[in-house]
């Protein structure tokens, strides 16, 4: 790599920067009625939990907590930020984040180069046998590595998309098709940054985060906003609707189950109830094939990378 392409790389999130925004976002949320504190005076100077207020709760010292939400996480035990993660009623994916934050993982200082994100065989046959059911694989930074024919039906063909562009979150941000496609559209980019702020403290160095955080900071005023929340969240399960071109409303309930062998990959499948308008639906989209995916949501043939096996 040459000194002009270095030159080039986007900057690394600073990690002391992002577990101090995270703890005061989180202490911001809370009143001391949510947490059985006193509240003595109408006019606080800050929105939510003083800092002595969470010290108390926590059981440290002030001067111990203000050190740590200033970025110092150094030398921190896994004790106190359980406590810290109990006096500000964090979830399991939050307190996940704390820790990664404030207890990162020692790296060798010599960078790595990013390996490819590959997807193993057994899975591409998986996702050929699931007649009727979308279902793709997502990687790193919520890229999307490859899916099956049901999955290009209801979502669009991202086979017509550059490589670079195939990622949820700039789907969702920059692309005015998928702000139609989901009717739940608030839900689904807060989210997206949810799932994004997780995997940004596992992986501030990632130089390709950076990029994709920085092109969309500057190109979406929504994903803006919603990274400032420092909101963070595990993808799971739950149901999404949709209205799609050709076969009309959809409501869908998504699974996603974690890969046992890269920690990255995400396996994510849905399914209409039984019997439902939306099952019927999916048959029509199955029957209808690659064309359904070149509906207006995004235009193109039908594979993408799975093609390229």
């Amino acid at each position: 790599m040459d000194d002009q392409s270095e030159a080039a790389a986007p900057e690394p999130l600073d990690r002391r920067a992002e577990l101090s925004e995270f703890l005061r976002t989180r202490r911001a949320r809370l009143q001391p009625q949510d947490v059985g504190l006193p509240d003595f005076g109408r006019h606080r100077r800050v929105p939510g939990l003083r800092r002595e207020e969470l010290a108390q709760l926590a059981g440290v010292s002030v001067a111990y907590y203000t050190r740590l939400e200033q970025g110092n996480g150094r030398n921190v035990s896994a004790e106190v930020l359980d406590s810290i993660a109990r006096a500000l009623r964090l979830t399991d994916a939050e307190h996940a984040h704390l820790t990664h934050l404030a207890r990162p993982a020692r790296h060798k200082k010599k960078r790595r180069p990013a390996r490819a994100q590959r997807v193993r065989t057994g899975l591409l046959y998986l996702l050929d046998s699931m007649d009727g059911v979308p279902a793709y694989v997502t990687g790193a930074r919520s890229d999307i590595l490859v899916w099956n024919p049901m999955a290009a039906a209801v979502f669009g063909d991202w086979g017509a998309l550059p490589p670079g562009e195939r990622n949820w979150a700039r789907l969702v941000f920059l692309s005015p098709a998928y702000r139609d496609l989901f009717m739940d559209r608030d839900s689904k980019a807060s989210d997206m940054v949810s799932y994004l702020r997780l995997y940004a403290g596992c992986h501030p160095d990632d130089p390709e985060l950076s990029a994709l955080v920085g092109e969309l900071s500057v190109k979406s005023d929504e994903f803006r906003r919603l990274w400032a929340t420092h909101n963070v969240k595990e993808k799971g399960h739950g149901i999404k609707l949709l209205r799609h071109p050709l076969a009309g409303d959809l409501t869908l309930s998504y699974e996603t189950l974690n890969l046992p062998d890269d920690e990255e990959q995400h396996l994510v499948t849905y399914h209409a109830e039984p019997g439902s308008e939306s099952a019927q639906a999916l048959r029509l989209l199955a029957s209808w094939g690659a064309d359904a995916g070149r509906a207006d949501v995004i235009s193109g043939a039908a594979r993408g990378p799975a093609d390229e096996r």
